[in-house]
């Protein structure tokens, strides 16, 4: 399921969370992207909770990691082939979390793929800094202060 409002794009995807013994548990995740937040991607997790569980990261990295090996902070991703659990497609990998203490994902690229080029046909790379509203946003963190 995707959607588009306006300045935001929706989509659903198949997770795959890999446990211990590779134990796979599938889950439901949303990707999220607004022209408000021109670099980034949301992705929620229904992990069983009242309120899903949000991860935050660079578009740039996600659309990378199709490729090759990316990140080297709490987020990393590397696509793989395909396996028994994907026959067919090449399948995306996402770890969140620091080295020694994360989760591993697994979600098919093709479904990402699709989603991100959504994204740039709303936000152009290399254009996301025309959709930043700098003025609202320092307004925003000196009224926290």
């Amino acid at each position: 399921m995707s959607s588009t409002d306006g300045g935001t794009i929706s989509a659903g995807q198949d997770l795959r969370l890999i446990g211990p013994d590779d134990l796979i548990v599938p889950l439901a995740c949303g990707l999220h992207y607004s022209r408000e937040d021109p670099y980034a991607i949301k992705m929620s997790l229904d992990a069983g909770r009242p309120e899903p569980v949000e991860w935050t990261f660079g578009r740039d990295l996600l659309a990378a990691a199709l490729n090759g090996p990316e990140g080297i902070g709490d987020v990393r991703a590397w696509p793989s082939a395909a396996s028994g659990d994907e026959p067919g497609e090449t399948t995306l990998n996402i770890e969140l979390g620091p080295p020694n203490g994360c989760a591993r994902f697994k979600v098919g690229a093709t479904g990402v793929e699709a989603f991100l080029a959504r994204t740039y046909e709303l936000v152009p790379s290399g254009q996301e800094s025309d959709f930043l509203d700098l003025d609202a946003w320092l307004t925003e963190l000196l009224d926290q202060a």
